[in-house]
């Protein structure tokens, strides 16, 4: 049974339900986001970061071998928010939830009174840090934007897309970027003061002041103090998607031969240096630094995407267009 469907009034409503969510993008620092918020004593996050429970529209066609089970009823949802104590307010981050189509009137529907945080990143460089991310999940094989983005035709047809790809809802790069579109079907289904629109920029600026704001829209102290984390999403390139899965082989243990080698890596030492181990084997050989940027790709990105800046600076009455350098375009 679907979100939708399952969905109870809010009277009918189970006492461990979030009553905020982040709603996304990724790649736009909703992680670092949610892993302050979390922190403070009167909000409760579960470690579950992506419960996807509301997007039923981008819910996964198989799930990976190293992801989480996202919950399936309402009851399993719920189940992740019981250790809340009944004085904290509830949340979640799911960064489908913007791109979702059907997740804002769901939401709705099960929680009226909800708060929604958005985050928005110029349009370019956030297509270019989901494409490495989207690689670095096994969703993406294409090595270039460029020809990702070549194939969203094809793709959206169900053409072409990759043979381990759980997710190719993932690959319309350009849907990702409606940003009208996606805040509006929030602000239909909710009052305009439950709805906080965040910019990646003010986060990278200033964290501490992104944070105070955050914690000001859903009602507790800004006082505390927390850890604050770096919001810089910084690329990373995929060397090989080969050796990843021979990592990720090992490290489940999957097959006879992947199984003899954690099985004598395993008397050899302790759960705490082979995790150590296999992410520095991930960040050291699988994945590199990130090459420089395609100007002349991402130039043509600004100059497709300048109509979405121009119609979200009117949207939000803030002028975008010059903060992300859309007025100096050639």
């Amino acid at each position: 049974m679907t979100a939708s469907a399952e969905a109870p009034s809010v009277a009918e409503t189970p006492v461990h339900v979030p009553d905020f969510f982040i709603v996304g993008h990724p790649k736009c620092g909703t992680t670092a986001l949610y892993e302050m918020l979390r922190r403070h004593p009167q909000i409760y996050m579960p470690d579950f970061k992506e419960p996807w429970f509301f997007a039923a529209d981008m819910r996964p066609r198989f799930q990976p071998a190293r992801s989480g089970v996202v919950p399936q009823t309402l009851a399993a949802y719920g189940a992740l928010f019981e250790p809340a104590r009944g004085d904290q307010r509830i949340g979640e981050a799911s960064s489908s939830y913007l791109r979702s189509h059907e997740a804002a009137s769901a939401i709705a529907r099960l929680r009226p009174d909800a708060r929604i945080v958005a985050i928005l990143r110029e349009p370019a460089s956030f297509l270019r840090s989901l494409h490495h991310q989207l690689l670095a999940d096994h969703i993406e094989t294409r090595k270039s934007l460029k020809d990702a983005l070549a194939r969203e035709p094809a793709r959206r047809e169900g053409r072409k897309i990759p043979r381990r790809s759980h997710l190719p809802q993932m690959l319309m790069y350009s849907e990702h970027v409606r940003y009208v579109e996606q805040l509006r079907r929030y602000h239909e289904v909710f009052p305009s003061e439950q709805v906080l629109v965040l910019i990646y920029d003010d986060f990278r600026a200033d964290n501490h002041a992104t944070l105070r704001r955050a914690q000001r829209f859903l009602g507790v102290s800004d006082e505390a103090a927390l850890d604050v984390f770096d919001a810089n999403t910084s690329n990373k390139r995929m060397r090989s998607q080969q050796l990843d899965d021979l990592l990720g082989a090992v490290s489940l243990g999957s097959g006879p031969a992947s199984r003899a080698v954690k099985g004598a890596v395993k008397l050899l030492t302790t759960s705490e240096l082979r995790r150590r181990a296999m992410q520095a084997t991930r960040r050291n050989v699988v994945y590199g630094k990130p090459q420089p940027p395609d100007e002349q790709l991402m130039l043509e990105l600004r100059r497709r995407f300048r109509g979405e800046v121009l119609a979200l600076s009117e949207y939000l009455g803030r002028d975008l267009v010059d903060l992300w350098g859309y007025d100096r375009l050639d």
